[in-house]
């Protein structure tokens, strides 16, 4: 069907009338209209099921309506919205038409479209701090973190990353956060990486001030109380901070 117009094959099909009463009202109307607008109707042709041209009207949505009037109320009702939806996918088809004008609008669409998912599969991670962020607040190094943690069997590196142990799955210490990156020849690649819950930071900072949890090499001066509780302060801080701001 062309654009904002209806043809009165379809009319016969949208409200179960035959064709033939269809055309028939059609032309026993068309003598008021003439009257009124100064035109006919657009009068076509369609080829049958046995491949023969037949006449049928192409109406315009307000012709369409004006025939209309004549049905009863169910049949008046059909065309009424299937009219409304033929419209609804003429502003839906325009709207992807403006949004895929260029290369760069398609990509830039793909982006947005992205960017929404990866909030979506990261809401569950709000909160969450990384092991760089923790390792900061206490005064160590990332790499000594993860050993530590590794050597406790808290994670594990597997493929690429780093896992919590089955010990430590299931009890809300940490989540999956994903990121999407690009690699040197352009493709685009996605991953996850592990952030923790602010239980998990708390149980971390508890492992690595607990006396019994980590040796200090000789040549290290142990921290006073004061220092251990203000680098706990200062963890517990970070924290506060991360989870007001998402």
């Amino acid at each position: 069907m062309d654009a904002g117009r209806m043809t009165s094959l379809e009319i016969a099909e949208i409200t179960g009338k035959p064709h033939n009463d269809v055309l028939k009202a059609i032309r026993k109307m068309e003598q008021a209209w003439v009257k009124v607008n100064g035109g006919n109707f657009s009068l076509v042709d369609y080829t049958d099921s046995k491949g023969e041209l037949r006449p049928c009207y192409s109406l315009s949505k307000t012709e369409c309506l004006y025939i209309a009037t004549k049905f009863n109320d169910e049949a008046r009702a059909k065309l009424v919205i299937r009219w409304q939806q033929l419209e609804q996918e003429r502003i839906t088809q325009k709207c992807v038409r403006k949004l895929l004008v260029t290369d760069d609008d398609v990509k830039q669409e793909a982006q947005r479209i992205i960017g929404r998912e990866i909030v979506s599969f990261n809401k569950h991670a709000d909160g969450c701090i990384t092991a760089s962020d923790i390792a900061e607040a206490i005064g160590m190094d990332v790499k000594d973190l993860n050993s530590f943690l590794t050597d406790k069997k808290v994670q594990k590196w597997s493929r690429g990353q780093y896992r919590l142990t089955p010990e430590y799955e299931g009890l809300g210490l940490a989540q999956d956060r994903l990121f999407i990156y690009y690699s040197k020849d352009g493709k685009q690649k996605e991953r996850t990486y592990l952030v923790w819950t602010p239980k998990g930071a708390e149980m971390i900072d508890k492992m690595i001030f607990d006396k019994a949890a980590i040796k200090r090499e000789q040549s290290q001066t142990r921290m006073s109380f004061a220092e251990r509780e203000q680098a706990r302060s200062k963890i517990k801080g970070k924290r506060h901070k991360d989870t007001t701001t998402n």
